[in-house]
């Protein structure tokens, strides 16, 4: 089969980790089909390049590239779909992002008379003001994320929570068209191990940005005791602010930030961990989930993504309530018994059903049905 693949960004080489997911969903979709990647703003650099068996042709737009400028970004764009359809007739075409990824993918089909599948995976359904962020903030922005669900023949959400804002969202989008397909783990990276956990050592894998709500996170341990210890994994413009609301509130001791951490060095943390404490605000999925739960590490946290709906078992708390957080957190640290019975049953689920080759079956399925 033949499958185009339209991201904002790919990895520059086999080396690079620059969404982690995307390559492992890449290298194995490249295993049996024939794979070509349109990045359209990473790398920094217009080239074509192999990797894992696929071919990328990277525009090298860059993120700076905004305003009126996108729109000659999306004609270049549409212009190498067909350029590549002519040398090689895609069977699907599939976005990543209902962004403006999905909309030169639905462009791209009606000019081409090829199916097209749009996965909503971030903040394209949702708008907070206060810290800028999500695509329905605009009316340009909501134009473009109609564009791209209102062209799929396939909207793909990655879990429960996202399918119910599809189904009520503004944009009227048939049930019958919306599949839910995760993007799942590779187990063979995420594993549990027989090392022993630290008892009250937390960790919280995030960018350190608004929508994830550290805020929420560290006044939670401020109500924890003083033997309750917390790993922050991840940076961002956040962080100055955060290490003084940590300090304000006594637990600068407790707490480490431990900035960027290599993907392939992440399992060391979940697997010396506790517990896993996610505090964000909204979740297209919550990719962190998935990987806890394949290291056999339960997760607390708010009611978004994956933990919203319970697709994968975890305790799922109100959004923005430290208080909830707090007892709940409490509530597990002090069962060590049921917190491993937790953590079995989401490493279970991921193996019975969110791993990498899970959503590479799921997708051919789909792909398939579209295709004849």
């Amino acid at each position: 089969m033949n499958i185009g693949l339209i991201l904002p960004g790919f990895s520059a080489d086999e080396a690079d980790q620059a969404i982690p997911v995307q390559l492992a969903l890449v290298r194995e979709l490249a295993r049996q089909d024939d794979v070509r990647v349109l990045a359209l703003r990473y790398p920094h650099r217009r080239d074509v390049y192999p990797i894992h068996g696929a071919v990328v042709h990277s525009l090298g737009a860059g993120h700076w590239v905004r305003g009126w400028r996108r729109l000659a970004l999306w004609w270049d764009a549409l212009h190498m779909l067909r350029r590549l359809h002519r040398e090689r007739p895609f069977d699907v075409l599939h976005a990543m992002w209902a962004d403006e990824c999905g909309l030169i993918a639905a462009w791209a089909g009606r000019w081409l008379g090829i199916p097209v599948v749009v996965s909503v995976a971030g903040g394209e359904l949702v708008g907070f003001d206060d810290i800028g962020y999500g695509l329905q903030r605009s009316a340009f922005s909501r134009w473009v994320v109609g564009q791209a669900l209102g062209g799929a023949a396939r909207v793909i959400a990655p879990c429960t929570y996202t399918r119910d804002l599809i189904t009520t969202a503004r944009y009227a989008i048939l049930p019958e068209k919306i599949r839910i397909i995760a993007l799942g783990v590779s187990t063979d990276v995420f594993f549990p191990t027989d090392d022993p956990r630290e008892p009250g050592r937390l960790l919280h894998v995030a960018s350190l940005v608004g929508v994830k709500d550290q805020t929420v996170l560290l006044r939670a341990l401020a109500r924890l005791g003083g033997d309750v210890t917390l790993d922050i994994v991840g940076g961002g413009p956040e962080r100055e602010r955060l290490e003084t609301l940590a300090d304000s509130l006594g637990i600068g001791e407790r707490v480490q930030f431990l900035g960027k951490v290599e993907h392939l060095a992440l399992p060391t943390y979940y697997r010396r961990a506790a517990l896993h404490v996610l505090c964000s605000r909204h979740e297209g999925q919550g990719m962190v989930t998935l990987e806890a739960a394949a290291c056999g590490l339960p997760t607390v946290g708010t009611a978004v993504g994956l933990l919203a709906g319970g697709d994968v078992p975890g305790i799922a708390v109100p959004v923005g309530d430290d208080a909830a957080l707090d007892a709940a957190i409490r509530e597990l640290l002090a069962d060590p018994r049921r917190r491993e019975v937790l953590g079995q049953r989401a490493r279970q689920a991921v193996c019975e059903g969110f791993t990498i080759r899970h959503t590479v079956a799921h997708l051919h399925q789909l792909y398939g049905e579209l295709a004849h």
